[in-house]
């Protein structure tokens, strides 16, 4: 049987996680808007790859960062978009 401790520490755990993914970029592709250029998967390989010649995200929480944004700033189709809670931050204006 689990003792306090044990599940005071999934609590923390829970909460950490909860912390983190609050912190985390949201990216989301308009696959129907999608050229397949493949400027964001060559921008941010590490959030975009190309299935069935159109773009889509490897995941939808992502790490904040400049690449990110400058794929959604890059995309001529402007089908990609980046989002901190409600906030839509890419594509830059």
């Amino acid at each position: 049987m689990p003792d306090a401790t044990e599940g005071a520490a999934a609590d923390t755990k829970a909460t950490n996680a909860q912390a983190a993914d609050a912190k985390a970029w949201r990216v989301t592709v308009d696959r129907s808007a999608c050229l397949g250029s493949g400027i964001c998967a060559s921008l941010a390989p590490e959030s975009f790859r190309l299935e069935d010649e159109r773009s889509r995200p490897v995941r939808e929480a992502a790490e904040p960062g400049e690449a990110l944004l400058d794929a959604a700033d890059s995309c001529p189709a402007a089908a990609i978009t980046v989002t901190e809670g409600t906030e839509v931050i890419g594509p830059r204006p």
